[in-house]
């Protein structure tokens, strides 16, 4: 196995570490960082959650410097793409942090994204690569996170919803590049109409 899957892995392996400092009582302590008050919790999930999205970066940029693209590359890396920022955005409703209807959204993206890739690779043999716009869901989706778990800490003193704004934009390329897939790969349906 390459060193970009080995990547992929790990950050698969991460989530339930991620999942586990945000469930399981325990973490009673807080920071204070820049002035905001971030739990113990939340500042080591923001940890692994940075962790696991660094993997992401490394693993694509070795893939295709090294010339170590592989189907299942193309079908792990947005696989863990999705289970962990969805992990994410699912702890960000129950602590209050955002408006389930966004997530709802975004979570229906995903999986519809999900299931046209399925099909393409039933219909054709072919795994499709994320797209550009994908690529920038993911970026905006990851830093969202970070400042939503962070409670905007760097941005709070002045008086700056950054973490708010972020999760409005990446619901725009959210939902963006799910039209995106879809147009370029409605061929697909072609059969249906």
């Amino acid at each position: 196995m390459n060193l970009p899957n080995k990547l992929t892995i790990f950050r698969i392996i991460l989530i339930p570490f991620f999942i586990l400092v945000l469930a399981v009582p325990g973490f009673s302590g807080s920071f204070l960082i820049a002035g905001t008050q971030v739990g113990d919790a939340r500042l080591i999930a923001t940890l692994i959650f940075i962790v696991a999205s660094l993997t992401d970066f490394l693993d694509g940029q070795i893939a295709r410097r090294q010339h170590l693209v592989t189907n299942f590359g193309k079908f792990a890396d947005p696989l863990a793409d999705k289970m962990l920022v969805m992990t994410a955005f699912i702890f960000l409703v129950q602590l209050g942090e955002t408006p389930a209807w966004v997530i709802a959204i975004i979570v229906c993206r995903e999986l519809a994204v999900t299931g046209l890739r399925l099909i393409i690779v039933e219909n054709n043999g072919e795994v499709i690569a994320a797209a550009w716009p994908g690529k920038i869901k993911t970026t905006t989706q990851m830093l969202a996170i970070i400042l939503l778990f962070l409670n905007n800490v760097f941005f709070a003193a002045i008086n700056l919803p950054l973490d708010q704004i972020m999760l409005y934009i990446c619901l725009f390329f959210t939902i963006y590049s799910g039209i995106d897939y879809f147009v370029k790969n409605r061929s697909v349906f072609a059969d249906s109409f």
